[in-house]
């Protein structure tokens, strides 16, 4: 009987341990397909818990009498292991939500300016989230103009997206549930199905193939925010119930900084942590490379049938992505868009209140690795000065 307590305490742990690796950046885990093993063994990971459990119950008198430390070793281990999985290094655990969502107008921002934000407006009320804070949250839930949003981040891929947390009509809670492919998950309240962060797509559960509405977002410095959006607020620290070590850690990584293996920025073009625009129009996607967008400050494309213009501003951090004609010539100058006679603003807005403004473009800035993972197709795009 001893032996079913032995078996028990180190199948626990060992349980312990698979239930967390699979869906958490650890050495070769997230290069697995292993995501239905993943989400097996966490949708019964009480079935499991019991009958260890019980083996563990059966087998302890029998064990305690053949030897009152070796069982006792064991059985600490296995509660270390049990408690550290479960409470210390599972996701929602690591990365909590902040219990006090602060924003302020220009004038109280205490942000400097050249944080990177994500930002969206609706409705006409415009708000941004810096990639600083939501980078270590992971989701920010709120409500812009009148609509409930959740605001995602993962730094591993380096990928800001934002969208209604609605569910076949219906509201609905997420929390952090791991990764895979090195891509954050959430999970539903509702069925417990699992979500990819880059794309909104359930990836198991009941709820496979769905996705989450997508609400149009941009990204840029907060200098630039102000300036084309004067009356944006500007999301700030909850230092109430967060030290600032953990925002601060991630300081340097919205510049590239971060020395991190998971959050580090590749210093050549096309490596696996190297930075793109990935852009997705008429059903195709494209990746540009962010060292020669720097390079040429704006990039005239063709995908498909459309004509795009890639611009990055003259902070190096905000870039917008339009639709153009390719009959009238383009220019980037002083952060403006001169589209034949017409001039535009960064975000799009033309000059004249009496012309339209330009349609931007999906577009998202993210490691290589990533756009290239849940993109398989994406075209890679080479200039007639790279040809040449």
């Amino acid at each position: 009987m001893k032996k079913l307590f032995y078996i028990g305490a180190i199948g626990i742990a060992l349980f312990e341990i698979l239930n967390v690796y699979f869906i958490m950046p650890m050495p070769g885990s997230q290069r697995m397909n292993s995501l239905d093993l993943a989400y097996f063994l966490y949708s019964y990971r009480w079935f499991f818990r019991v009958a260890l459990g019980l083996m563990i119950v059966v087998g302890a008198s029998s064990a305690f009498k053949a030897s009152k430390w070796i069982p006792a070793v064991v059985a600490i281990i296995a509660l270390v292991v049990t408690y550290m999985f479960n409470f210390r290094m599972s996701a929602d655990q690591m990365f909590k939500q902040p219990a006090n969502l602060v924003f302020k107008p220009q004038a109280e921002n205490a942000l400097k300016d050249s944080s990177i934000v994500v930002g969206v407006e609706i409705n006409g009320e415009v708000k941004a989230y810096p990639i600083q804070f939501i980078g270590y949250h992971h989701q920010i839930k709120d409500n812009v103009g009148g609509k409930s949003v959740i605001v995602t981040y993962c730094t591993v891929c380096r990928t800001g997206r934002v969208f209604e947390p609605m569910v076949k009509g219906k509201p609905e809670k997420f929390r952090l549930v791991g990764m895979d492919h090195f891509n954050a998950m959430f999970e539903d309240e509702t069925t417990k199905s699992w979500w990819r962060q880059v794309n909104g797509e359930a990836v198991t559960g009941s709820l496979e193939g769905e996705l989450l509405p997508e609400v149009e977002s941009f990204q840029m410095s907060i200098n630039q925010l102000f300036k084309l959006y004067p009356t944006a607020l500007v999301m700030q620290a909850d230092d109430v119930a967060f030290e600032a070590e953990k925002y601060d850690s991630l300081a340097k990584y919205e510049r590239g900084k971060s020395t991190g293996d998971l959050t580090r920025t590749d210093s050549l073009s096309w490596k696996d942590k190297s930075w793109v625009v990935g852009v997705e129009l008429d059903g195709k996607s494209k990746a540009y490379d962010w060292h020669q967008l720097k390079a040429e400050r704006m990039l005239l494309d063709k995908i498909g049938t459309s004509v795009i213009a890639i611009a990055l501003a003259s902070d190096d951090q905000s870039f917008a992505v339009f639709k153009v004609t390719d009959t009238v010539q383009v220019i980037l100058r002083n952060d403006s868009l001169f589209v034949g006679t017409r001039v535009y603003s960064f975000s799009g807005k033309s000059a004249d209140d009496n012309q339209s403004s330009l349609e931007k473009v999906k577009a998202y800035q993210e490691f290589w690795h990533s756009w290239r993972t849940f993109n398989p197709e994406t075209e890679l795009y080479v200039s007639d000065r790279n040809q040449d």
